[in-house]
């Protein structure tokens, strides 16, 4: 089964870092959403991969994080 996890950022630079630490990370660049305005990225995964994706997220102190 596919899970979404969205975070939403304080920043664009570090919405920009989080999106190349998931790409530096293996994740596909298809599987990643970054809104630029509402400072959030969006990423879909197995639920297995899940808890990995949320622990990349967490490092750079997401304002919310929904899994």
């Amino acid at each position: 089964m596919t899970k979404i996890v969205t975070a939403v950022y304080a920043s664009k630079d570090t919405l920009k870092n989080v999106h190349d630490d998931l790409i530096s990370t293996g994740i596909p660049l298809e599987k990643i959403r970054t809104d630029q305005e509402k400072l959030q990225v969006q990423v879909m995964s197995p639920e297995s991969d899940a808890n990995e994706i949320i622990e990349i997220l967490n490092r750079h102190n997401p304002t919310h994080l929904r899994s």
